[in-house]
């Protein structure tokens, strides 16, 4: 990639009018186009040739079947570093995420799930998101359900989350013992999986005979939970992605749509970005994954309290429009930072 030049004045205006007009049509953007649309007060000869210099610098390309330009990943780059920082959403797109969060949600994953499309829809891309892992996650409540020759372990996370396993019935075992065995895990509350196995296992070691195969089934039971909670990525609204054919972005949607079968890319890509604070861009070639499929995503991580719970964000190809990704990916982030505090309390 080019190195970054700063731009004077004119030249920032001009990126900025090729980017948005590309974006808006997918077609290579003309000098004329620009002196149209953009209200610069200058002629398409001046344009033209700040567009010749802004090619030379590596902002914008020159497709040779056209005789417009494109930006390329380091004029995407000026361009997004350039944005106010207070992003406005359009009041549509408030009533949308306001709505869906007044919706009485207490399951994270589900909301979580719901948020994916919440994304796609506002945004025409793919929304993505990055649950905690209920393996780190803090247990509200453990209890135990008889179900005649089985017992079931279900477990309630502090977010929300709802986890089970069966496991076969110890033989002899009575029904107050059931009950005595769940009294005493309640000491659970507040551990994760690993911690309450662990703890089962202790309480085993001190409980009555009879109680104590009980107590090491469900200590096995929380192991297996917490061997199974394998980090994932949550996608909704694939379909939005194939809409970029129609702009000759072909090859692209088809990278992205076998990068969201390759889970372990976007995780990873996911959980960097998380870390950044706010919202973060990674434009095509700036990141190997992003590189390879030719796309941009745009992320935010969300909190419960100062907690960092997980990540959300959108996928596309890099002729996105940034200003409105960003903002909803920003106001979804924030109010799911509030509902996960709310469900922690």
């Amino acid at each position: 990639m080019a190195e970054r030049t700063e731009l004077g004045p004119r030249k920032a205006a001009v990126l900025r009018a090729v980017v948005e007009e590309y974006v808006r049509t997918g077609e290579p953007v003309g000098s004329e186009t620009i002196a149209e649309r953009a209200g610069l007060g200058v002629s398409p000869a001046t344009i033209r040739n700040e567009m010749a210099a802004l090619e030379e610098l590596g902002y914008l390309s020159h497709p040779h079947t056209s005789a417009g330009r494109i930006p390329t990943d380091l004029g995407y780059r000026y361009y997004v570093d350039q944005l106010p920082g207070a992003l406005r959403l359009r009041e549509a797109q408030r009533r949308a995420i306001a709505g869906f969060f007044a919706e009485t949600m207490l399951d994270l994953e589900e909301v979580l799930r719901g948020t994916t499309r919440l994304l796609s829809r506002l945004t025409q891309y793919a929304g993505l998101a990055v649950p905690p892992s209920i393996a780190e996650e803090a247990i509200l409540r453990l209890e135990l359900v008889d179900l005649g020759s089985a017992l079931m372990v279900l477990v309630v996370g502090q977010h929300g989350r709802v986890d089970k396993r069966v496991f076969d019935r110890p033989r002899d075992l009575a029904q107050d013992s059931v009950a005595e065995v769940e009294r005493k895990l309640g000491v659970v509350r507040g551990e994760t999986l690993a911690g309450a196995s662990a703890l089962a296992l202790r309480l085993a070691a001190e409980a009555p005979e009879e109680q104590r195969e009980l107590f090491r089934a469900v200590a096995e039971a929380l192991g297996e939970l917490q061997r199974a909670a394998q980090p994932h990525v949550l996608v909704g609204g694939v379909a939005n992605l194939a809409e970029d054919v129609a702009h000759r972005r072909g090859e692209t949607v088809r990278r992205l749509l076998e990068a969201l079968e390759r889970e372990s890319s976007l995780l990873r890509l996911l959980r960097e970005a998380g870390t950044l604070g706010d919202v973060s861009v990674t434009i095509g070639a700036e990141h190997p994954a992003t590189g390879e499929w030719e796309a941009s995503l745009v992320a935010a991580p969300f909190h419960a309290g100062r907690t960092p719970l997980g990540t959300i964000g959108v996928v596309g190809p890099t002729r996105m429009d940034y200003l409105t990704a960003m903002a909803t990916v920003r106001a979804v982030a924030r109010r799911l930072s509030e509902l996960a505090t709310e469900l922690g309390a």
